[in-house]
């Protein structure tokens, strides 16, 4: 288990352990969640640009919005 001490200013240094399981660099951001029993979870935050791209895959043409809309429009036909 890695622990840390926490300063004056209310800082602490992330254990190495930790870093590496988060997958942490330099600059990147955390979420602490605090839950209804007192245990909080730190959880490493993704930028919304870091998303981009997410949904691609190789050899698949992109829609275009008027094929996304008949898709949803089918969908919502049960076709």
């Amino acid at each position: 288990m890695s622990e840390s001490g926490v300063t004056t200013k209310g800082q602490t240094t992330l254990p190495k352990a930790v870093r590496q399981a988060l997958g942490l660099s330099p600059g990147d951001r955390l979420r602490y969640v605090i839950l209804d029993d007192g245990q909080v979870r730190l959880m490493r935050t993704v930028p919304v640009a870091g998303l981009a791209g997410m949904l691609r895959r190789e050899g698949q043409e992109p829609l275009s919005l008027q094929d996304m809309d008949s898709a949803v429009a089918e969908g919502a036909r049960g076709e």
